[in-house]
């Protein structure tokens, strides 16, 4: 079983409440740079982008600080990781995110508050069969 958050890139207006949710869930602060959910701004219209727990990242850190949970995400363990970014590296949609000052990288972890607050119902949460 696979938990992830899918998106509708063709649904989206662009009005940033996903990530604003996000960074205000996490970091207790509205800031863009600390959503686990990024917005951008394509030549088709919006692209959303967040992270669908492909795994890569949990085979590359040598602090075994990420991990699966039983419903298929990937979690990071903040007190094991040691700051190496090789998650950030490897991540193959560019959606493990850090900030500069900061030792831990953040993803998506599929909790489903944007979902709710999305408008335009751009957002899902999903189980599947993997």
């Amino acid at each position: 079983m696979i938990k992830y958050l899918k998106t509708y890139s063709d649904k989206c207006i662009g009005c940033g409440i996903c990530m604003s949710v996000c960074s205000q869930l996490f970091f207790k602060v509205d800031s863009p740079e600390k959503s686990r959910i990024r917005i951008f701004d394509a030549d088709n219209g919006f692209q959303i982008r967040v992270c669908n727990q492909c795994r890569e990242c949990v085979e590359v850190c040598p602090a075994e600080a990420l991990t699966v949970n039983k419903q298929g995400v990937v979690l990071l363990n903040n007190r094991r990781c040691i700051g190496c970014l090789a998650c950030v590296a490897v991540c193959p949609l560019s959606v493990m995110w850090h900030n500069p000052g900061e030792l831990n990288p953040f993803k998506c972890i599929a909790c489903g508050e944007c979902v709710q607050q999305c408008p335009v119902d751009a957002l899902e949460i999903v189980m599947e069969e993997n």
